[in-house]
């Protein structure tokens, strides 16, 4: 070493000396006692395989014997990288004894060096068993895919690769993609996302070369058009999942290729395509082969046909999605259900489409017999009438979802509610048309087969409408009131004494008027079960709450009294409780937890893995002994 690093004397340095003009070292030699000129060698003029031709050197380096060799090789430069790429894997001369183990190459942006690609830092996993590949933002680019295809080609390849987002300086294009498909005829699901600059060049390779294509997914891709879309659709006939969103040049042509090529098409997303019509709709859901289960539009300039077709042809739907579908009527829901044609229909959902009425939906009803599950959001035309309807109509009913339908009102879901004779969950967000008024419902009959109620940010709703539905619920399980100002113990109680015990997940957050009388009757009467309580907001509970909620609920795991009226003493009380299973708690916001509550809290935290003390009056130091007890207990502060 001393050589190599602190070499010293008067002599000068000659060829063949210890240091060799290329900075190779060399054992030492006896230096020369006559003085002689330094020289250098000049090796510009050395024969190198970087003065052939692209067109000899992918000869040479298709002929590498094995993954592991071509690796290496993509190691020494940019150049030889983006060569070794665009060989097809069928072009690749294999001998009997290669190798398959390879390394993955990914090369560095900046420099001709290249380095390796660790497999958390491109989330690289062996999913379903094939190869998974997720590239994002600045790793997004020519190079990396390029890398992937070598590195992964001798594995077998890829199987799944997505791509969101893009390099804003060196993004992926069409050379990119390109190499993956070379190297990488396997793939089975391609996701791109946000990628401008790859266009139907891109897609074309990938048509030619990945045949077993399963799933695509292009998400504004502005470059792709419909002539890409055709390429798939002929060349890759396994096709079983497809999805087009904010892709601005794909219309009806590219589906209609796809309904012709495509028979094995399962699920079926086109959301925001300006140049797809009914044309292209129609033809892809009424080609005799097809066997599309799930179907999701959104955003499109189809009319009333596109829902005829649909409601005739869709023998196999059994997801629907319908949103934002401004030039679709009433008629064409109408026709829709009336078809008959939607017997395996299942689950439905409507979204900001003022072609939804009253009418549409009671033909839906009628029309699909099977139907368990039905959401309906933003529908402005959609009352009382047409909810009852449907819940007569449709005796499969199982699920409903009502959000932002502000002509549905009290008596449209008391009604619905006796009516569902299978109904086990209902759910209400932000309905506005709902007022707190006092109805006769002795002619109603409760509804035993519903679990699950959520009525959340509807402030007509209040104390008297809660007592009403209270009654036509007697089995809940899970009861979410979340955002419910209006509703005070006078409502609630009712509600807890009509169910039976059986309470497990209960969500009263930001119910300000709600008091311990609500809690204290909650634990004592479905103590037993209940696993979840959310009271965050309520600040009027308070230690009482807790001690009630110690001593009779065995079962709780997660709990929540955020802001409420809680000090030392109700931490300590909660820590002496019966609770075995309690796993997460949350006490964020409640100003009298001090640093007098740390020794229960530890006691606590024997199988806490969440704990939430953020804008409590527990210090720093003490929260840093929590750390080092709880050690498995994530701790927010």
């Amino acid at each position: 070493m001393p050589t190599l690093v602190n070499y010293s004397g008067d002599d000068e340095f000659y060829s063949g000396g210890p240091f060799c003009s290329a900075e190779v070292y060399c054992p030492p030699r006896k230096r020369v006692r006559i003085s002689s000129p330094f020289v250098v060698e000049d090796r510009s003029k050395d024969p190198s395989l970087e003065i052939l031709p692209d067109e000899c050197l992918f000869e040479i380096l298709r002929r590498l014997p094995g993954g592991r060799e071509r690796s290496a090789a993509a190691c020494v430069s940019k150049r030889w990288l983006m060569l070794l790429s665009s060989v097809r894997n069928s072009e690749i001369c294999r001998s009997k004894s290669q190798n398959n183990l390879s390394s993955v190459e990914e090369v560095n942006g900046d420099s001709n060096d290249t380095t390796m690609i660790s497999k958390d830092e491109d989330l690289e996993k062996e999913c379903d068993g094939y190869l998974t590949r997720c590239v994002e933002g600045k790793k997004a680019t020519d190079i990396r895919l390029a890398a992937i295809a070598v590195g992964t080609s001798s594995r077998g390849g890829l199987g799944k690769l997505s791509v969101r987002g893009s390099n804003s300086v060196r993004g992926i294009t069409n050379v990119g993609l390109s190499a993956i498909a070379h190297g990488c005829p396997s793939l089975r699901v391609l996701s791109l996302w946000n990628v401008p600059s790859i266009g139907d060049e891109g897609l074309f390779e990938i048509a030619r070369e990945c045949h077993s294509l399963e799933k695509l997914d292009l998400s504004q891709c502005p470059s792709i058009s419909n002539k890409g879309l055709v390429a798939i659709a002929e060349n890759c006939s396994s096709l079983t999942s497809l999805t087009i969103e904010s892709c601005p040049n794909i219309g009806n042509e590219g589906l209609q290729a796809i309904g012709r090529c495509c028979t094995k098409l399962q699920s079926l997303t086109i959301k925001d395509c300006p140049l797809v019509g009914d044309q292209g709709v129609a033809s892809l859901l009424s080609s005799g082969a097809t066997m599309l289960t799930k179907v999701k539009l959104q955003g499109l300039n189809i009319t009333d046909f596109s829902l005829a077709v649909i409601g005739h042809y869709g023998k196999m739907i059994a997801n629907l999605n319908l949103s934002s579908l401004r030039n679709v009527s009433q008629k064409g829901f109408w026709v829709m259900g009336n078809a008959q044609g939607l017997q395996s229909l299942v689950s439905l959902t409507i979204t900001l489409c003022r072609g939804a009425t009253d009418v549409g939906l009671e033909a839906v009803g009628k029309g699909c017999p099977n139907l368990k599950h039905m959401c309906i959001r933003k529908c402005c035309f959609v009352s009382d009438g047409g909810l009852v309807a449907l819940a007569k109509a449709a005796g499969s009913l199982e699920s409903v979802h009502l959000e932002e339908c502000n002509r549905i009102t009290q008596t449209g879901i008391l009604n619905a509610v006796s009516n569902c004779r299978k109904l086990k969950s209902l759910s209400l967000v932000k309905c506005m048309g709902i007022k707190d008024l006092a109805l006769q419902t002795s002619l109603l009959s409760p509804c035993e087969s519903l679990r699950s109620l959520s009525i959340r940010c509807c402030p007509g709703f209040g104390s008297t409408s809660l007592a009403m539905v209270g009654k036509l619920c007697p089995k809940l399980h899970q009861l979410d009131l979340s955002g419910l100002c209006g509703i005070t113990d006078a409502g609630l109680l009712p509600l807890l004494e009509s169910c039976e015990p059986g309470l497990v997940k209960v969500n009263l957050s930001d119910c300000l008027n709600l008091t311990d009388q609500v809690a204290i009757s909650l634990a004592r009467q479905h103590g037993e079960t209940l696993e979840l309580l959310n009271l965050d907001g309520c600040r009027k509970i308070t230690d009482a709450s807790l001690m009630e909620i110690a001593d009779n609920c065995p079962l709780l795991n997660d709990l929540d009294v955020s802001t409420c009226a809680i000090t030392d003493s109700g931490v300590a009380g909660l820590s002496c409780g019966v609770q075995v299973n309690l796993q997460v708690l949350s006490l964020s916001g409640c100003l009298m937890v001090s640093n007098k509550s740390v020794p229960s809290l530890k006691k606590l935290g024997e199988n806490l893995l969440g704990l939430n003390l953020q804008r409590c009056s527990v210090s720093c130091s003490a929260v840093e002994l929590l750390v080092e007890d709880l050690w498995r207990c994530d701790i927010l502060s």
